[in-house]
């Protein structure tokens, strides 16, 4: 019998508390108990970005974090900064540069490309590229997305 415990977090502003499997991972916890289904589940070991969220103002692998360990912290995900409204230059520049195909990856990117806009400061495009370099697109190719995420964090356009 595996072990269950109570955690409670809040998430996208909300304090939600469950009781969950010792073993269940962040971004199960997200997309199966609380039907946010923005981040995505890709590779699960932590290489693809497609779980990308947000612990305590750092972006973090969702299926490398345990639900239980993210009890007590606040949890920020696709919906939530998409929702107030955090990520609409992002959003805006990703449209407009095409930096989106398929979609899979782009709640990660997102999640990465805002968490640089954070940092404050201009930065090269191979900063950008490094920055992202934890989240796969199989689509794009990258250039729309470094663009995109330039034109945002360097202020051009």
């Amino acid at each position: 019998m595996e072990h269950a415990y109570d955690i409670t977090l809040t998430v996208n502003g909300t304090t939600v508390s469950r009781r969950v499997p010792a073993r269940l991972h962040l971004v199960d916890f997200l997309r199966e108990d609380l039907e946010l289904t923005g981040s995505h589940a890709g590779c699960e070991h932590g290489v693809c970005g497609a779980c990308t969220v947000r612990v305590n103002g750092e972006i973090v692998r969702g299926c490398l974090m345990l639900a239980v360990q993210a009890n007590g912290c606040r949890v920020d995900t696709i919906e939530g900064l998409s929702d107030s409204k955090e990520l609409a230059g992002l959003q805006k520049a990703f449209h407009q540069k095409n930096a989106l195909q398929c979609g899979f990856c782009t709640p990660g990117m997102l999640m990465a490309a805002q968490d640089l806009l954070l940092k404050g400061k201009k930065v090269s495009r191979e900063e950008i590229r490094t920055h992202i370099s934890g989240n796969y697109c199989r689509c794009t190719g990258y250039q729309a997305i470094v663009d995109a995420i330039e034109e945002v964090v360097n202020g051009k356009g």
